[in-house]
C-alpha cells in the first residue's frame, strides 16, 4: 500500500518558496456576476490576511455587518490570493474605493445573490519550488502527466488537521464522548509546541498543575485557557469542551471526517482508477452518486473520467457504499467504536456527511524551470487541495512545510 499513485515515478525534491509571491492561488469564478442588483461582487488580490480578515476589514469600512457578507472560498494568509466576496448595499464606485494594507481591488460588478461557499468552478495555481534535486523539470512532468490521465488524489493532508497536527483527534474524541481526552489534546503535546509560553503551560498541564497552565499560557491562547478555568472552577470536562466556540468545535469534527477520508484514499490508491461493486460513484458533472452495480459496465464511464470511485465523509445521513466497498468503510469506523448516527451531535455541531471523488481532474499544467528550482502552473476544481498536487510531485513534503491554506 503506497501513500503516492505515482510511486514508481521519483519526485523533485525541493522546498516550497518562501515568499508569499511563490504561492499564487486564483479563483475560477462559477458565473459571472449579471451587473445589476443588490450585492457588490468585488474581486481582489491580497496577501497577509486570510478571507476571514478580509470579510472583517471589509465590513468595517462599509459599516456592513460581516454576516451579510459573502466568499466563494477560503484564502489563506501565506500565499498571493485573487478570489471574489460579495457586500450588501454598496456601490460599484464606492467599492473601486476600497483602500486596506495588502489588498488591491481588481473588478467590482453588481449581482443579484449574495456569493456563497462552493460558488467557483475551481483554483488556478502558480507555485515555485527551489532546491529541487537533478532532473527536477524531467520528473515532474512525467509525474504530472500521470496526474492527468489517472487524476489527482484527492487528498485534504496534514494541512487539515491544525498546527499540532491532532485536530482530528479532538474531534475523534468528542464524538467517542471522551472529553478529557479532548481536553488533554486541546491543551496540545509540550514535546509538539514551539511557542514557549504554550509550552510551558502544557508542561504544567500534563504536571497536575492547571493554575499553573492558567498563568502561562499567551494571549493567542485564548481558547485554551478560558477551558481550563471552566474546568477548574469546577465544569465538567464534558461542559468545558462543548462550551468552546461553535465553529473551532465543527473544525475538530470536520477535521476527523477528513483524516478518515484519507485513510480510506491511502487503502484505494492502487485502484483509484476501478470502480469495485458497491461503490458509490461521483459524477464529476454534477456531483450526484449512484451505487455501482455492474462495475465492468461503468468502467468505461471511469476511464473517460466522467465518474470517479468516492469515499465518506462520515456523518448521520451520508449513504454509505456496499458490498466490498461498503465492507472497507463500516470497517474504518468500526476501529474507532464509532457509528453514523454518532456523527448527530446536537447544539448546531450535528455532521450530515457527504460523499467525495477519491481523485479529481487536473488541467492547465505547465511546468518551468527557473533559476534554484520549478515554477508549477496547474488548476484544480472547488474542494481539492493543491498539497495534493505537491505531495506528489516532491515527495518529501514534511508536516512543517510552508503550506497556503484555504486552497479550495
Amino acid at each position: 500500500m503506497s501513500d503516492y499513485l505515482t510511486s514508481t515515478l521519483p519526485g523533485t525534491g525541493g522546498i516550497l518558496g518562501p515568499n508569499p509571491d511563490d504561492f499564487f492561488v486564483e479563483e475560477i469564478p462559477l458565473y459571472v456576476p449579471c451587473g445589476s442588483g443588490e450585492h457588490l461582487y468585488l474581486t481582489v488580490e491580497k496577501q497577509g490576511l486570510t478571507t476571514f480578515d478580509l470579510l472583517n476589514q471589509a465590513a468595517r469600512s462599509f459599516n456592513v455587518p460581516e454576516r451579510d457578507l459573502g466568499y466563494a472560498g477560503l484564502k489563506d494568509a501565506r500565499a498571493v490570493t485573487r478570489q471574489t466576496i460579495s457586500i450588501p448595499g454598496v456601490t460599484r464606485e464606492d467599492g473601486l474605493k476600497l483602500d486596506l494594507p495588502g489588498v488591491q481591488v481588481l473588478t467590482a460588478e453588481q449581482h443579484t445573490n449574495k456569493l456563497r461557499p462552493g460558488h467557483l468552478a475551481g483554483n488556478r495555481f502558480r507555485i515555485r519550488i527551489f532546491e529541487t534535486g537533478q532532473d527536477a523539470r524531467q520528473r515532474a512532468d512525467d509525474i504530472l502527466t500521470v496526474l492527468a490521465v489517472s487524476g489527482v488524489p484527492n487528498r485534504f493532508g496534514r494541512q487539515r488537521f491544525g498546527i499540532l497536527g491532532n485536530s482530528h483527534r479532538i474531534g475523534r474524541a468528542i464524538l467517542q464522548k471522551d472529553f478529557n481526552a479532548a481536553v488533554y489534546e486541546i491543551i496540545g503535546d509540550p514535546a509538539k509546541i514551539t511557542h514557549e509560553g504554550w509550552r510551558a503551560a502544557a508542561s504544567a498541564y500534563r504536571a497536575g498543575d492547571e493554575q499553573q497552565a492558567i498563568q502561562n499560557f499567551p494571549r493567542h491562547c485564548r481558547n485554551e485557557r478560558q477551558l481550563l478555568e471552566r474546568i477548574t472552577a469546577g465544569q465538567t470536562a464534558k461542559k468545558a469542551v462543548l462550551g468552546m466556540p461553535r465553529k473551532l468545535l465543527r473544525l475538530y469534527l470536520s477535521a476527523y471526517q477528513s483524516a478518515l477520508f484519507d485513510r480510506i484514499l491511502v487503502m484505494r490508491m492502487d485502484t483509484i482508477r476501478q470502480l469495485w461493486q458497491g461503490d458509490m460513484a461521483y459524477k464529476h458533472e454534477n456531483g450526484a452518486c449512484f451505487i455501482v452495480e455492474h462495475p465492468a459496465d461503468e468502467q468505461p464511464r471511469a476511464d473517460s473520467f466522467a465518474i470517479s470511485p468516492s469515499g465518506p465523509l462520515f456523518g448521520y445521513k451520508v449513504r454509505l457504499a456496499q458490498e466490498q466497498a461498503g465492507l472497507l468503510e463500516h470497517a474504518l469506523l468500526d476501529k474507532d467504536g464509532l457509528k453514523p448516527e454518532d456523527f448527530r451531535v446536537g447544539k448546531g455541531l450535528s455532521m450530515e456527511g457527504a460523499r467525495r471523488p477519491l481523485r479529481v481532474p487536473l488541467s492547465g499544467v505547465n511546468v518551468r524551470t527557473i533559476e534554484g528550482g520549478l515554477e508549477l502552473e496547474f488548476q484544480l476544481p472547488k474542494g481539492s487541495f493543491a498539497t495534493a498536487v505537491l505531495h506528489e510531485v516532491m515527495k518529501c513534503m514534511s508536516e512543517d512545510d510552508r503550506l497556503a491554506g484555504g486552497l479550495h
